[in-house]
């Protein structure tokens, strides 16, 4: 673990001397994180697909995708390299616009750190931190960044999950913008949960938006665990102007080496 904390503490310092721009016109990827990793030596694929049915019908900034009946998606490519390791790709990262027009967004890198097994144990933690190359049509700024702390705990078959995101674009010091998620759920059994889940983004943290003007989105959550693939099924409202009225997603992720001989 000494390397991963090593790790941990560089990205830190890396995105706190930086700033993001918070004006972004979607996300490819709607999820908290449970510190969940891949096996030491298994590779994992997860189709990430969005939805806005009911959207904003104006870019959040000039040239920026309109929200409104657009699809985004992106396959993300895992490997777990340690039992507290995991390393991903984001690629490609891609928008169909509501006028029918694909358009390529984004590719990401991603580094997963979290306690070994986290699965298995009442509390746990990590963290996560990418790196984005973006088209400007998807962020302002062509190189982005996350980090992602989590931190969980298990009472009996209810999980509590926080992730407290700080996203930054590496321009300036002290615009750095909060966008935490938490996810409540209630595991029926090793193969089927019901969740909850809030996205929110509040703003730069030195001077956070209005309250209308922050975006605060709900989830209702289907998860289903088993073979050949993992399912996550959500239908979120948004809860202020700011935020889009209707979204959907669905998550489909696949063991990539079971299919070995």
């Amino acid at each position: 673990m000494r390397y991963a904390k090593l790790a941990m503490a560089s990205a830190v310092a890396a995105l706190v001397a930086s700033s993001p721009d918070p004006a972004r016109a979607q996300t490819d990827e709607i999820q908290v994180y449970t510190g969940e990793l891949a096996a030491p030596g298994q590779f994992t694929l997860t189709l990430h697909n969005n939805f806005t049915p009911d959207g904003r019908t104006v870019p959040d900034f000039p040239g920026g995708i309109v929200p409104d009946h657009a699809w985004n998606g992106v396959p993300e490519w895992a490997y777990g390299v340690t039992d507290w390791f995991e390393a991903g790709l984001y690629l490609p990262v891609y928008t169909i616009t509501r006028d029918g027009v694909l358009k390529f967004d984004s590719a990401k890198l991603r580094a997963l750190f979290a306690v070994p097994h986290a699965d298995e144990r009442s509390f746990f933690y990590g963290v996560n931190f990418e790196l984005s190359y973006n088209e400007r049509h998807w962020e302002q700024t062509r190189f982005s960044g996350e980090i992602r702390p989590i931190i969980g705990g298990r009472f009996g078959p209810v999980d509590i999950i926080v992730n407290p995101i700080i996203d930054t674009d590496f321009k300036s010091l002290g615009h750095l913008d909060f966008a935490p998620c938490i996810r409540v759920d209630y595991n029926f059994s090793q193969a089927w949960a019901v969740a909850i889940e809030h996205y929110a983004d509040f703003g730069e943290v030195r001077d956070f938006s209005s309250g209308d003007a922050q975006q605060h989105t709900l989830f209702a959550v289907v998860d289903y665990t088993g073979a050949p693939v993992n399912v996550e099924f959500g239908i979120g409202h948004g809860l202020t102007g700011a935020s889009d009225r209707l979204v959907m997603k669905l998550m489909l992720e696949w063991d990539l080496n079971k299919g070995e001989g």
